[in-house]
């Protein structure tokens, strides 16, 4: 397994903050500032959120240049904040095809992508099932044709068993399961049974954790990040279940919001922090 950082990390830093719960850093980082510093940082890989790069040919082309140069494993994350809006945005389908092309060129072997969002969720599973497994279904024809696995995220937007479903349904080796390890717990499952669930269908990861706060569990905001072993999630329970399911791609941190307890340090600490603890279990 090869640690990694997702650039979602620093996203404030790339122009996106919540209202309310973050404000503008006042500083912005661009794609090169993140590498340079996943390096200075010890990282093997990084997950690179598209909508904060351009895609144009020229740019995607010295992307591939620079992340070679830097020998980090890159995973291409496309579909921040809806992705495909839970089977119904066929357009966003086009946009992902389009992405798969721009992960290859940048030398991705996996691309992330997110059917949807916890606002994107339809009431009904049948219907839900439905339109992802129509959109689906060509995308893995695309993705075969230019040799990169689509990784599906939970993200808020589907129970494990759902997961499961819908990666089986599909039945096809180039559709697989971006786990993220704190996302379901805000739809109230425990992290580590849907490690138990997805751990065999992953080729990527989100590694988090999150602390809890007063108020409604199911909010998003109930819910913020902590570095890595500070929070409620069993992430060494959840490390060993990769493990033994013979995991070998990017841990990427993935950092939302931080807690009040660590927000003044800032991102960059926090990301330090987790690092220097993932590597101390991975070592043991």
């Amino acid at each position: 397994m090869k640690i990694g950082i997702d650039s979602y990390s620093y996203h404030r830093f790339f122009g996106e903050w919540y209202a309310g719960l973050q404000e503008d850093p006042g500083t912005r980082m661009t794609v090169l500032d993140f590498l340079d510093r996943a390096v200075d940082l010890g990282a093997e890989g990084v997950s690179l959120e598209s909508c904060f790069l351009p895609t144009d040919d020229a740019s995607v082309e010295a992307l591939g240049i620079e992340l070679a140069a830097r020998a980090l494993v890159p995973v291409w994350a496309w579909g921040h904040p809806h992705g495909l809006r839970s089977g119904t945005d066929r357009e966003a389908a086009q946009d992902c095809a389009r992405h798969l092309a721009i992960a290859r060129q940048v030398g991705a072997q996996v691309m992330r992508i997110c059917g949807g969002g916890r606002r994107t969720r339809p009431g009904s599973w049948a219907e839900h099932k439905r339109g992802l497994v129509e959109l689906l279904l060509p995308l893995t024809e695309a993705a075969e044709r230019q040799g990169v696995v689509m990784a599906i995220e939970n993200h808020i937007d589907l129970l494990a068993d759902e997961m499961v479903e819908l990666i089986e349904t599909v039945d096809s080796p180039w559709l697989r399961v971006c786990f993220d390890t704190a996302n379901n717990l805000r739809m109230l499952e425990d992290p580590v049974e849907v490690a138990r669930k997805l751990a065999p269908y992953a080729s990527a990861t989100h590694l988090k954790d999150v602390t809890a706060q007063r108020g409604d569990p199911r909010t998003f905001a109930f819910w913020p990040s902590v570095p890595l072993g500070h929070g409620v999630v069993d992430l060494p329970a959840i490390l060993a279940l990769l493990a033994e399911q013979g995991y070998e791609g990017v841990l990427a941190l993935e950092i939302d919001y931080l807690a009040p307890a660590y927000a003044a340090a800032g991102e960059d600490a926090a990301v330090a922090d987790s690092l220097a603890w993932l590597r101390k279990q991975l070592a043991q």
